[in-house]
């Protein structure tokens, strides 16, 4: 037959095409290497914002793309060759093809299926950085105006922890580096007691529920509970600092900050004795809470382990182990037997103790990076704050997935919820603190201005967490040398339930 003979020469002459066109794409790809080498080179040559690193897969990707659509193209002049072909053979027989919609079809199923693999890799590979990107460029509305009311100095290292009492006298009270932790009337600014029982770092202090005790963390790998009694001065008139010369325009970061030399510290009275010493941790205590009631404590520490302790007997009762590296916060529900324990292993546990004869357990992972604080709420919420630069807020109902998230452009340090307006303040590293609402809403930024902010990044975790070149077993729980004396002296403002 005529016409068989002709299109099986004609598929002859296709497929010797194809080769001839395969080996053309083999040598196109064999100098692919070298043009992309040319590029790399024009690339490090050129001045971007972008990182190389970021820069050269940006380029492996055009790559890939440049390449899938040159093999499209030629794929394309074949089937239209052959198209031809075939048209001229069925036209001498009295048939005809629409050639324009076969080729349309046939490409448009092969464009539609390396696009969306092109597409999906693309969209797998900058999810993340692009959703941190866009989120920076969101719109928020300020909705408070924050100021600088009062200053409290008196420590000689950096404050890793601040609480206030929740009864009467008010006072602040401050856990510093210096090993000391510090009461202050939050209306005169002055120190009303000073605790010096501890060995190493004060990390942490949180005040009784009803009575008037304090219970302090240490570097010395113990926990201390010890009473207290104050009596608040007169109060005095708040300056009107806004009439105060400004120095925004004066950088103090780099100028050595002189001890401070004033009399009400070094006057205020000391405890050195505590009231019950609670011993079982084999390494720093890093965070300690009451429970509801005021008669348990729950302790957290680098050992991987948080402790229950019964406080009139100095008991230990239970020890939580689960976490598989160091425990960096622990917070208790405030009406409720819940206790809540982040750690560096990127995950934080709810710990049940409603039932005292089952003491359940549940493990989230919804960070990416050491969770440096989780915290309640006064309703059924859950705050975390991560070092992924994102802080979440889940639901005790449902804890499969957050009903928010904040996502920030630092990593976030140990955050602290109001209690009475559910604020929710996330200082930074950079020397800011950021206000949110529940849903996630920026609601204001604390001034970072030298005249009213701080000169120091705001380091909130208690000493020697996330320190180069400084082990959780360090003595004592010390900071590394190269973040001790005055000159990297750090501090940070009261949460949102104290402003």
């Amino acid at each position: 037959m005529p016409v068989e003979s002709g299109s099986s020469a004609a598929s002859r002459q296709a497929k010797q095409k194809r080769k001839s066109h395969s080996l053309s794409i083999r040598r196109t790809n064999s100098t692919e290497q070298e043009r992309t080498g040319l590029q790399r080179e024009m690339l490090e040559g050129q001045d971007s914002k972008l990182p190389l690193s970021l820069r050269s897969n940006l380029l492996d990707l055009f790559g890939q793309i440049e390449r899938e659509f040159e093999n499209l193209y030629i794929e394309n002049i074949e089937l239209r060759r052959e198209i031809e072909t075939l048209n001229d053979r069925l036209t001498a027989e009295g048939q005809t093809i629409d050639g324009g919609d076969l080729t349309k079809g046939a490409l448009k199923a092969k464009a539609s299926h390396s696009t969306s693999q092109l597409s999906q890799k693309l969209k797998t590979t900058y999810k993340a950085s692009t959703s941190k990107i866009v989120s920076s460029f969101k719109a928020t509305t300020s909705r408070a105006v924050c100021q600088l009311v009062k200053e409290y100095v008196g420590h000689r290292d950096g404050i890793w922890d601040l609480s206030v009492t929740r009864t009467q006298p008010m006072v602040l009270g401050t856990a510093s580096a210096d090993h000391s932790a510090m009461l202050w009337s939050i209306e005169a600014g002055k120190c009303l007691l000073k605790y010096v029982g501890h060995a190493g770092s004060v990390n942490s202090i949180k005040f009784h529920p009803t009575e008037q005790m304090a219970l302090t963390a240490s570097g010395d790998q113990t926990a201390h509970i010890w009473r207290y009694m104050v009596q608040l001065p007169t109060p005095q008139p708040i300056a009107d600092i806004s009439q105060t010369p400004c120095d925004d325009d004066i950088d103090f970061s780099d100028k050595d900050e002189a001890d401070w030399d004033g009399d009400g510290p070094n006057e205020c009275p000391s405890i050195r004795v505590a009231s019950t010493t609670l011993r079982s941790h084999q390494g720093v205590v890093i965070a300690a809470d009451w429970l509801v009631g005021g008669k348990q404590v729950v302790t957290a520490s680098w050992d991987r382990a948080a402790n229950l302790y019964d406080v009139e007997t100095s008991e230990l009762v239970h020890s939580l182990t689960g976490h598989d590296q160091e425990l960096t916060h622990c917070c208790t529900h405030p009406t409720q037997r819940l206790v809540v324990t982040s750690s560096r292993d990127t995950t934080f546990r709810l710990w049940d103790f409603r039932d005292p004869s089952i003491h359940s357990v549940n493990v989230f992972q919804g960070h990416t990076d050491t969770v440096t604080s989780a915290v309640f709420t006064v309703g059924d919420n859950v705050v975390s704050g991560s070092d992924d630069r994102t802080v979440k807020v889940w639901d005790l109902k449902n804890m499969r997935s957050p009903i928010a998230t904040i996502r920030t452009d630092s990593a976030v340090n140990r955050i602290s919820v109001s209690v009475n307006q559910r604020i929710i303040a996330l200082p930074h590293d950079n020397r800011q603190v950021r206000l949110f609402d529940m849903s996630g809403v920026r609601l204001a930024r604390l001034p970072r201005s030298n005249r009213q902010g701080h000169r120091r990044m705001l380091w909130l975790r208690p000493a020697g967490h996330r320190v180069e070149h400084q082990h959780p077993s360090a003595a004592a729980g010390e900071v590394s040398p190269a973040r001790t004396g005055p000159e990297s002296a750090l501090s940070h403002p009261p949460g949102p339930s104290a402003i």
